[in-house]
């Protein structure tokens, strides 16, 4: 994913003024192009006679608005029925169980075509079949098993993966229902723009054809149910991170399988990864009134936009002005009205009175210091934390706290609670998160926020800049934020937190893998024989597919798993399994460990695609379990 160096190498240099310099806009070979209408999904296409559909598709070049009719435009390939405006996404297949589904597919582009996913599901990523520059194609297949999948088109035989600029938004949803009645549900496919595959940072993000500030604002009542189909249709996966309430995950796919969950089974989270062309199926509850965020995780993905198509800036909003609020792309904004949640307040619990306080640093590895103080307690030593990391935070399920929020840095900041369930004015998105009355303030230089909160579970979960400032992310304002039982007390021997980061130390792109804010951290000494929970959290920029493992010399070891974002697992879901995971931006998971044996093993964070990695050695002293 990330394909900085570490240093500013000649190749490095050369890369990076690749990166900054304005993306290339494919040709406009034809006089007038239609204007793409973005396809909220929301009216399947064609006309269903019967058990039978017949869809008529063309492709055609055309003139993409991503965000307002009046903002610069893009010239790129687009689906459309035949005789209407083309859409992205492309339009919205869906059927029943045994509908069988005629399809016409009229190519209007210079070259051929290639067409993925028109066919019976579950299929294969090799059912495919061409349409020649001018041409029309017929296909004729059953709908298949019920699930979410997707279609889409390369003009380059090129796998989803590596469709170049002007196909990037060739891709539509396609939903089996089960048999009677079409679900209440809405769909979301993702788009992501890239005028080059090879040079990161460069994209447009869309949610059906609109880039935050101009996506759909969905508005629901508190206590009600909201089912939900999300589809990437893009190269890159992404980390799908909900505020302020858990989601359920009914399935998840590849875009030609969907595996469902049900009842317990189905994973409890906050933030979900979906592979590039995957899908995702999901109901949550909101259970409290305001505006709430459904974004990507990524920064790239949701800060404000870099690409500059015409030499102007696709996104004209300036960074943190009233309407985009320094977020672009992958961003849906969600009102809740009405009140339903009413936090559990443990019997007689005190008030906890926290400071914590953000200042500039001087010396040492961090741009920045965060030290956390708590009312009628002596400072511990701990939380003056010289690394790129800020002091753990622990509160108690059921015991109300404030954390007061003391900003003396020389930029304004706002904190984000991540998977904690709290009311909406805390929950951290500066001049959006709030009600009418009284929205989220950004926290000026010298001022202070006091977030309120009182956790409802106890779990792993991270505090982190809202700012949408990737410096302020790269110099380590955020940290880990542990909730224990009531009557439990942090053990540090036995409770270990592995928070992985990048950060900017020796390398200005700020691309240094980091586990607790150093690149090298310490040796761990740990006993044979005795239980550790492990706290793994991931608050990089854009390690989407981090991979973490514990092994002994490259031997994956087994642990159990124990909750996912903060919700404890089912316990026949706790299981053991191999060391090995992939952790994805935004995602919190804990296992429980124990060694029978003596020895060292190594905790590792990896990036595949970039190959950087981070390693903690863990040693275990004792005597070998008899």
């Amino acid at each position: 994913m990330i394909r900085f160096r570490p240093l500013f190498s000649a190749a490095a240099l050369t890369f990076l003024l690749l990166w900054l310099a304005p993306a290339p806009l494919v040709a406009d070979d034809t006089a007038e192009l239609p204007n793409v209408v973005a396809n909220d999904n929301r009216t399947a296409a064609g006309q269903l006679k019967g058990q039978q559909l017949t869809l008529r598709l063309e492709l055609r070049k055309a003139r993409w608005f991503p965000d307002a009719e009046t903002d610069p435009h893009i010239d790129l390939h687009a689906f459309g029925e035949t005789g209407k405006a083309p859409q992205i996404p492309g339009p919205l297949i869906r059927v029943n169980v045994g509908t069988e589904i005629v399809v016409n597919v009229t190519n209007l582009l210079k070259g051929d075509v290639r067409i993925h996913g028109l066919h019976e599901r579950p299929g294969q990523l090799t059912d495919t079949f061409e349409v020649a520059a001018g041409a029309t194609r017929e296909v004729r297949f059953k709908a298949g098993a019920a699930g979410t999948y997707t279609y889409w088109a390369s003009t380059a035989n090129a796998p989803i993966i590596k469709r170049l600029t002007e196909d990037t938004q060739l891709s539509g949803a396609f939903i089996v229902d089960p048999p009677g009645k079409v679900a209440d549900d809405r769909v979301f496919v993702l788009g992501l723009w890239l005028p080059d595959p090879a040079v990161f940072g460069k994209n447009v993000s869309s949610i059906n054809g609109k880039s935050w500030p101009y996506t759909e604002r969905l508005s629901m009542r508190a206590g009600e149910t909201a089912s939900w189909r999300v589809i990437n249709g893009s190269a890159e996966a992404h980390s799908m991170h909900m505020h302020g309430f858990y989601f359920r995950v009914n399935s998840l796919g590849n875009g030609e399988n969907d595996e469902a969950y049900s009842g317990e089974k189905r994973p409890m989270v906050v933030t979900q990864m979906i592979s590039p062309g995957g899908t995702m199926a999901m109901t949550w509850v909101p259970e409290r009134e305001g505006n709430w965020l459904f974004h990507c995780h990524m920064m790239i993905h949701m800060s404000r936009r870099i690409t500059v198509p015409e030499g102007k800036p696709l996104t004209a909003h300036a960074e943190h002005d009233s309407t985009s609020l320094g977020m672009s792309g992958l961003v849906l904004g969600i009102r809740v009205t009405g009140n339903v949640a009413k936090p559990a307040v443990v019997k007689n619990a005190d008030v906890r009175h926290l400071k914590l306080t953000l200042s500039q640093r001087q010396t040492g590895l961090s741009q920045f210091g965060m030290d956390l103080e708590e009312a009628g307690q002596a400072k511990r030593k701990d939380d003056a934390v010289p690394a790129l990391i800020g002091p753990r935070i622990v509160l108690t399920r059921g015991q109300p706290a404030e954390v007061e929020v003391v900003n003396t840095l020389k930029d304004a900041t706002t904190i984000h609670w991540h998977g904690i369930e709290l009311e909406n004015l805390y929950d951290g998105v500066a001049g959006y998160t709030g009600d009418s009355n009284q929205m989220t303030p950004a926290i000026a230089p010298g001022g202070s926020f006091v977030a309120k909160m009182t956790p409802s579970r106890a779990g792993t979960f991270i505090y982190h800049t809202h700012w949408h400032d990737e410096d302020q992310l790269l110099n380590g304002i955020y940290g880990p934020l542990i909730v224990l039982e009531p009557g439990e007390k942090y053990d540090p021997d036995h409770d270990k937190i592995f928070l992985i980061s990048f950060g900017k130390l020796s390398d200005p792109l700020g691309q240094t893998m980091l586990i607790n804010g150093t690149p090298q951290p310490s040796q761990q000494k740990l006993r044979v024989g005795e239980k550790y929970r492990f706290r793994l959290i991931n608050i990089t920029a854009n390690a989407v597919d981090m991979e973490v493992s514990l092994s002994d010399e490259g031997r994956a070891v087994q642990w159990k798993q124990l909750a996912k974002d903060g919700a404890d697992l089912p316990e026949d879901q706790r299981l053991s399994a191999d060391a090995k995971i992939v952790l994805t931006v935004g995602e919190t998971r804990d296992f429980e460990y124990q060694s029978s044996s003596p020895g060292e093993l190594q905790l590792t964070a990896y990036l595949p695609r970039s190959r950087r990695r981070v390693v903690l050695a863990l040693a275990f002293e004792g005597e070998a379990a008899k």
